[in-house]
């Protein structure tokens, strides 16, 4: 992506500093007020700009003029939208389902269960991590930036139908209930 936008390999040093700089002060911002706002509020706003992003990341590349060797090329105002929606994209995955996720596996078990239920959770963290990292290049040589952002967008939506209509309202664990 972005080479597309114009950066070259010498900025991939400086690009990885700013963007695990916004995920660390927007997961510092989270961890501050995940008791204050809710779980569900949090994932519900970061699932809504996950998925505003993605679809504009999306649009972009899916309407992107190629260059001779077939890779996106974006100038003008369509490089500037990629980045911003590529940063956007960070900030809200960082003060919403990055941290908020381990908030709630943490919660979610009760005591007698709760190792080997965060074990098993925290696997399967893993496990669709290297899912996405495996499938992302295939989907970029055989159907393009465009389709695997279009992809990703989905599953935005679809974390907002399951935040929406599965997850309970929770402020944090009740001593009561330890």
């Amino acid at each position: 992506m972005w080479r597309a936008v114009g950066f070259s390999e010498k900025d991939s040093l400086t690009i990885t500093v700013i963007t695990a700089a916004v995920n660390i002060i927007t997961t510092l911002i989270a961890i501050a007020f995940v008791d204050k706002f809710g779980r569900k509020p949090l994932l519900i706003l970061g699932s809504i700009g996950m998925t505003v992003t993605l679809g504009t990341l999306a649009s972009v590349f899916g309407t992107a003029p190629l260059d001779a060797a077939g890779n996106p090329t974006l100038s003008g105002s369509a490089g500037i939208m990629a980045l911003v929606a590529a940063n956007l994209y960070v900030f809200c995955f960082g003060f919403s389902w990055g941290p908020v996720t381990w908030v709630l596996l943490g919660e979610m078990f009760n005591n007698t269960i709760r190792g080997a239920a965060l074990s098993v959770a925290a696997s399967m963290q893993w496990v669709a991590n290297f899912a996405v990292s495996t499938t992302f290049p295939p989907i970029l040589q055989y159907f393009g930036l465009g389709a695997a952002y279009g992809l990703y967008t989905t599953a935005a939506a679809i974390s907002l139908f399951f935040v929406l209509f599965f997850i309970k309202e929770t402020k944090g664990i009740e001593l009561e209930d330890m």
